[in-house]
């Protein structure tokens, strides 16, 4: 990364942030100093407190908790008491156990807490058997090998002539220009959206994941509430017109058109939207800002990636890994469980903490905090998770990741990270809002 006269040279500033009150009384206020995760007891280790996240200091309180407690209970947070798995062999046993362990919206859903009263948002992935799969087989023409081909040549199109627009020697924000600007073209294609509209899709999916942060919602619940009611309002006009017209493979006419989804009351159809959203935009999003700050962290990876292209599908699913842009997924016990001499009692929350398992040493050959491109278990990671919940778009984020890097290397000798990047505040999409790179283009 750059010095700091470089920066300032450069004049490239981190964005301000408002200060805000803790989440919860034990939690840390904002740009308070994290302490050592070894500092403190497991009691208090703070998994899910914002400013943990914010400051990126998760990574030696997982693996204290992978060591010392790997099935951990937290009895008081924001969001209520829950458990914390931490290793890889536990998170997978408990993801494609869904007789015991449920992602039901009636039983809590997919993230940590209490659903806000009277705005709950039933989606087909916090959906129990069989109406899991009845919803999610509707929308997978969207995303099925037929489709990805003919993706394909829009989104190599779109990501060179986004990259061949790109100031050369000059700074500028990464995430903003290129994450999300590619992220948000695709889901404009996904959805036909409008596409001079595109990004009401990053701001509902920054929404809907960041209810109580005062930098995405200053006005709290009620501005919240407002704008995913925008959302429902577009879709729902959306939904209404393609029922009027022949199905398509687009996201929005295959609900409209799905026998287990035509008639779905405006609540399941936002839940089932917000889902949509936020797979295709935070995932990839923040995988494509991950690759260029790991590819700099590491930089001897970064000359065996340029020296061996044919890397790039390996790389792909090792920074999917490395980075693990959703850091965990809730389950609720159906039944009291027995794990690490404990009892999960049935109605308890737990989260997976697919964060900790994409690094737990116990599973990864290799130093799993490094990223290494030809790394073999590449693709055993779990951030798309496993079973009947496995994230359905996962090879349209992947081919996006490859194109992105199929064409770097064609353009640039090296994008330069200048600073620390910013990051989300939020313990559920592990993600970035800044990061100033440079573009030095190939000699």
């Amino acid at each position: 990364m750059a010095d700091a006269s470089q920066k300032v040279a450069h004049g490239l500033t981190r964005p301000s942030l408002t200060k805000r009150e803790p989440a919860h009384p034990s939690y840390l206020a904002f740009g308070a100093e994290v302490p050592d995760a070894h500092s403190v007891s497991l009691d208090d280790i703070g998994i899910v407190d914002g400013e943990i996240w914010r400051q990126g200091q998760y990574w030696e309180r997982f693996k204290r908790m992978r060591y010392e407690a790997p099935l951990h209970y937290t009895p008081d947070s924001f969001a209520g008491p829950f458990w914390s798995v931490t290793r890889y062999e536990d998170i997978m046993k408990i993801d494609i156990d869904h007789k015991r362990f449920s992602s039901s919206w009636e039983h809590g859903g997919i993230v940590l807490g209490e659903p806000v009263a009277d705005f709950e948002l039933p989606m087909f992935i916090a959906m129990d058997e069989p109406r899991h799969s009845e919803q999610r087989k509707t929308v997978q023409p969207a995303v099925a090998p037929n489709m990805l081909k003919e993706f394909e040549p829009i989104i190599r199109k779109r990501t060179q002539d986004l990259l061949d627009s790109l100031p050369v020697n000059e700074p500028f924000d990464w995430v903003d220009t290129v994450s999300i600007e590619l992220t948000t073209m695709m889901l404009a294609t996904l959805f036909d959206f409008p596409f001079e509209d595109r990004r009401k899709l990053t701001r509902w999916s920054d929404v809907s994941t960041n209810r109580d942060n005062p930098d995405i919602c200053p006005g709290g619940e009620d501005q919240w509430r407002a704008e995913l009611l925008e959302c429902l309002s577009t879709f729902m006009t959306m939904f209404q017109d393609k029922q009027q017209q022949p199905i398509r493979n687009d996201l929005i006419s295959l609900l409209a058109h799905g026998e287990k989804t035509r008639d779905m009351q405006p609540q399941e159809l936002l839940g089932n939207i917000i889902l949509l959203i936020v797979g295709g935009n935070d995932t990839t999003r923040n995988s494509m800002t991950g690759s260029v700050l790991g590819l700099n962290q590491f930089p001897e990876e970064y000359e065996k990636l340029k020296a061996n292209p044919e890397l790039i599908p390996n790389m792909v699913s090792e920074i999917i890994r490395w980075q693990t842009p959703l850091a965990f997924m809730r389950r609720t016990a159906l039944e009291d469980v027995e794990m690490h001499g404990q009892t999960i009692k049935k109605g308890d929350q737990l989260a997976m903490w697919y964060a900790s398992g994409n690094r737990d040493e116990r599973f990864w050959d290799e130093d799993p905090n490094r990223i290494i491109i030809d790394r073999k278990q590449a693709r055993n990671h779990l951030s798309f998770g496993f079973g009947i919940h496995r994230c359905v778009g996962n090879r349209l984020g992947e081919l996006q990741l490859h194109i992105l890097w199929e064409e770097i290397l064609k353009r640039f000798e090296h994008i330069e990270v200048l600073d620390e990047p910013s990051l989300t505040s939020s313990p559920f999409v592990k993600g970035y809002t800044w990061m100033p790179v440079i573009c030095h283009p190939k000699r």
